[in-house]
């Protein structure tokens, strides 16, 4: 038979081991792609896609953006409610871009395409704010 007390460490070790890992990963991690399309300089078509990271990204947090939080634990409802600071942000990191320019019985027709391509961004929540970081 075993004795009460041992059953007792047992489970204040548990405890101690979910509240310490709880603690240290409260940041989780994300990936998001951006592609921004302008065609004949009229706005065509501008997507921004966010969606949990499925396996942990390797890399080491770069320059970070700070966005104001309202007690949000959603992402896409954050970078909503900031959408022209976090567009700003991104475009800061460095986007591929893609032009095209044709010219056919004297129309010019230009098309250009502004991507990040799938990138891991750290993300860490607290009460008043949101710490975005993009990992490399």
């Amino acid at each position: 038979m075993r004795s009460r007390d041992g059953n007792r460490n047992f489970s204040l070790r548990l405890c101690s081991v979910i509240i310490f890992s709880s603690l240290t990963l409260t940041a989780s991690e994300h990936l998001i792609s951006y592609k921004y399309i302008v065609k004949d300089a009229t706005l065509y078509n501008e997507t921004l896609l966010i969606s949990n990271a499925m396996t942990k990204c390797n890399g080491t947090p770069q320059n970070e953006l700070i966005l104001l939080n309202k007690n949000s634990k959603n992402l896409k409802q954050l970078i909503f409610e900031n959408s022209q600071e976090f567009i700003d942000y991104i475009h800061k990191l460095g986007l591929h871009v893609e032009h095209k320019e044709t010219t056919s019985n004297l129309q010019n027709s230009s098309t250009t395409t502004l991507t990040l391509k799938t990138t891991c961004f750290k993300v860490d929540f607290n009460d008043n704010f949101a710490r975005i970081s993009p990992l490399k």
